[in-house]
């Protein structure tokens, strides 16, 4: 049975004035400050951080453009109803942010070029705290480079990939700088961007006359595999995913005449495994969860869904999660929470319930009985005769 809730203005969903456009969940090893080893990766308030970036771009909206950091308690589920800290970024709007996996900072893409932001954290006779501050790294390889839509670390952190509005994509190695892959014209304009759990592959999604979707091999800085659509598909966002100690699969979604849709792909042949309908409405964000079990999706209306890996069937609905699109979906390091960001200026945290993929034991057991009484009675007939 699938779970449906509706939106509700509990503590763990907020409003934070500017319209969002990314989160993201802060490392728990982004304070070198918090070393505790008592300390408990659940009540150390830095692993329970959000990244959230927005603002009203430039012009004269009144409506500031900035990088906010939000504290989140996984006990009562909620959100700071206030950032914790809040950095400016002038007239340029942040649209796009990657965390490094390392916990140093995070890079932001801004209307012309990227900018890194580092985590300063600090601790008291009596807590931890953690800030953002603008950093004495510039990264002069992305200056004047124009809009960038996507980008994204790889899990080790030494590598970082952007793609550009332009359909330009950059690989470089981190934090060094030096140039990996520069393809001028992977795609018309780049949408996304995801590296493979083992390192090995980075896949690229975007719009134009070539393939929507495109493998490169890291190692090589080449492109070995280009995923063609079907014929009235448009492809929107992917994401790798570990499926066990050494298989992983790829997920991109798609739209359709009849809606979205999940498409799996196998990572040795590059080819279709299935594709999965997941709603009439257009995606507008998609995740996966750290441990693989789970995918997300938002929606142009607002709507979350969460969907097990394992069934490819929705797991919870969050109707009007959301009073406007979702831009940004990012599951917890260790699966436990969802944040979603809207352009309706608020952003959720979603706990994750813990799912048998729908799996009805009282059915089960009411089976194994009646199978049990049958096989009694067939024994015994003589008896009953």
């Amino acid at each position: 049975m699938v779970k449906s809730t509706k939106y509700d203005d509990g503590s763990s969903c907020q409003k934070y004035g500017v319209p969002l456009y990314g989160a993201a969940w802060v490392p728990p090893c982004a304070s070198s400050d918090v070393k505790d080893e008592s300390e408990s990766p659940d009540s150390s308030v830095v692993n329970r951080h959000v990244i959230l970036a927005g603002g009203g771009g430039e012009g004269r909206s009144g409506i500031p453009n900035a990088i906010l950091l939000s504290a989140f308690d996984l006990e009562s589920n909620s959100l700071s109803d206030q950032p914790v800290a809040k950095l400016g970024t002038g007239s340029d709007l942040p649209y796009r942010i990657a965390v490094h996996p390392g916990g140093k900072g995070i890079i932001c893409s801004l209307p012309k070029s990227c900018r890194w932001f580092e985590f300063d954290a600090a601790t008291s006779t009596d807590k931890h705290t953690l800030s953002l501050k603008s950093s004495d790294k510039v990264l002069e390889q992305l200056e004047d480079v124009g809009q960038q839509l996507a980008m994204t670390f790889n899990n080790e952190g030494s590598l970082l990939a952007v793609g550009g509005e332009d359909g330009k994509l950059r690989v470089y190695k981190w934090p060094s700088m030096e140039t990996a892959i520069d393809e001028a014209n992977a795609h018309a304009s780049v949408k996304d961007l995801d590296f493979s759990p083992d390192g090995k592959f980075l896949i690229s999604v975007g719009s134009g006359s070539g393939s929507p979707g495109r493998i490169w091999n890291v190692s090589t800085s080449t492109s070995i595999a280009s995923l063609p659509k079907e014929k009235d598909e448009i492809f929107g966002f992917a994401r790798f995913s570990q499926t066990t100690d050494t298989d992983q699969v790829l997920y991109i979604t798609s739209m359709r005449d009849k809606g979205g849709n999940i498409v799996k792909w196998n990572t040795t042949s590059w080819r279709r495994i299935s594709s999965t309908h997941v709603g009439k409405d257009p995606i507008s964000a998609f995740n996966v969860s750290p441990d693989g079990k789970l995918l997300a999706i938002g929606t142009i209306q607002g709507d979350i869904k969460i969907i097990s890996s394992a069934s490819m069937r929705v797991q919870t609905t969050v109707k009007k999660a959301h009073l406007g699109l979702v831009t940004a979906l990012a599951f917890s390091h260790d699966s436990r929470a969802l944040i979603s960001a809207s352009l309706d200026s608020s952003a959720r945290v979603t706990l994750i319930e813990d799912k048998k993929d729908g799996t009805n034991w009282w059915i089960i057991l009411l089976t194994i009985l009646l199978v049990a009484v049958a096989v009694y009675y067939a024994k015994n007939r003589d008896f009953f005769l």
